[in-house]
């Protein structure tokens, strides 16, 4: 079942994303399996990501490695993991 996971990041800001996201091209991480969308951007309180995964497992693969990137750019932030009911391919 696909899932959506966001990142609600108020103390995050684009310089921050950016590391985060060439630190995982270096590590090969840019495009992983598993995940169908990745959309990012400043809202009225912060940066906020949201994905689209197939599945809670290939996340949570994801995630063993995504989550030490985080902490190393922008401290302790927590995704919040949700079923979901429609994806739209598109």
């Amino acid at each position: 079942m696909a899932i959506i996971v966001t990142f609600d990041a108020p103390d995050l800001g684009q310089t921050e994303y950016d590391g985060i996201i060439r630190d995982l091209e270096a590590a090969g991480l840019g495009a992983p399996e598993g995940r169908l969308h990745h959309a990012a951007g400043m809202g009225p309180n912060g940066w906020h990501v949201t994905d689209v995964w197939e599945s809670e497992e290939s996340f949570g693969r994801f995630g063993q490695q995504l989550l030490p990137i985080i902490q190393k750019h922008a401290g302790n932030i927590q995704p919040a993991v949700f079923p979901a009911h429609n994806v739209i391919k598109g």
